[in-house]
């Protein structure tokens, strides 16, 4: 039985590279799941996007609430 994602990352989902918090999600096949931040995440996005059954890129969080 699959898992459900969470709808949104929050602020304890960490970076699986560098501990930063993550802004994007790849969920690969038999439910695992890598943990990016904005910087680690945009550098392999290419890649996962090949591999990954699905990526949930929030970066564009970032942004919000900047003039």
């Amino acid at each position: 039985m699959a898992t459900a994602l969470a709808p949104t990352l929050t602020a304890a989902d960490r970076c699986d590279r560098c501990g930063a918090q993550a802004f994007i999600r790849a969920r690969l096949a038999g439910d695992m799941e890598l943990l990016f931040c904005a910087h680690h995440g945009r550098s392999h996005l290419d890649k996962l996007r090949a591999v990954a059954e699905e990526v949930i890129d929030e970066t564009d969080r970032l942004q919000a609430g900047q003039s």
